[in-house]
């Protein structure tokens, strides 16, 4: 193994939410200053799904109910998610692997929780999307309209 490669972290594996009402999904815009925006794989100024990392001991399932739940104060049940897409996704010093679900049935009305990560939340057409979509969040929207759970 090279020095380089010795220093690499290794692939983490998160989650990113779809909530869709009305044929319009919830996105939220990340800060535009990299230390808030607390992203490894730089969404900065993106806009993005819910989500984020897998806890140790976690299932996807829960990951994403809590991940909701911290982000927008939405509340799931978590038999209300369906799984529409797995993504590897890397950038020069960061590698994630993340589970796309889909929900179509929450509780309550997305608040910004997380302020110096995210400074908005916003519903947008599927066929209106903002022109700046982080890029995991954009390839589970892209395998979710093309019907397909993995495109590499």
């Amino acid at each position: 193994m090279s020095q380089s490669q010795d220093k690499k972290i290794g692939v983490g594996a998160g989650v990113g939410i779809m909530i869709l009402k009305d044929n319009k999904v919830l996105l939220g815009r990340r800060n535009d200053d990299p230390d808030k925006a607390d992203s490894k794989l730089h969404g900065e100024g993106t806009w993005t799904m819910p989500g984020g990392k897998i806890h140790f001991h976690e299932s996807f399932e829960q990951a994403a109910s809590r991940e909701l739940a911290e982000e927008t104060g939405i509340k799931i049940e978590q038999d209300k998610l369906k799984f529409i897409s797995i993504t590897n996704d890397h950038v020069s010093d960061a590698h994630f692997v993340t589970i796309g679900f889909l929900c179509k049935e929450f509780e309550g009305d997305a608040k910004v929780m997380e302020p110096n990560e995210i400074t908005e939340w916003r519903w947008f057409d599927l066929n209106d999307l903002p022109e700046k979509v982080f890029f995991p969040s954009a390839k589970i929207l892209k395998n979710y309209l093309d019907n397909v759970y993995y495109k590499h």
